[in-house]
């Protein structure tokens, strides 16, 4: 796959993430994207490293797609874990 489709899919991975992780964000929507887009790159990066996966170059692999949304989710989660919820309502 190219960068433009791995930012592609990060995009569609960062808005189901944010899907299944539902809640304010420190970031808003423009954190999840780059957070969807990094985690889409570190999913697929780590699961060629650590788990003997090659990446595919066929976009619709289903195991390219769970690494880059499980990375996403990561992500996310720490993201919220360190940031906090900047947006409370006060």
């Amino acid at each position: 796959m190219s960068i433009i489709s791995w930012i592609i899919l990060g995009l569609l991975a960062g808005a189901i993430a944010k899907f299944l992780l539902p809640g304010r964000d420190p970031g808003g929507i423009i954190g999840t994207t780059l957070i969807g887009i990094v985690g889409a790159f570190l999913g697929g990066w780590l699961s060629s490293q650590f788990l003997d996966r090659p990446i595919s170059t066929d976009f619709y692999d289903t195991a390219t797609w769970v690494a880059a949304i499980a990375g996403s989710l990561v992500l996310l989660i720490a993201y919220r874990l360190l940031f906090g919820n900047s947006r409370d309502r006060r």
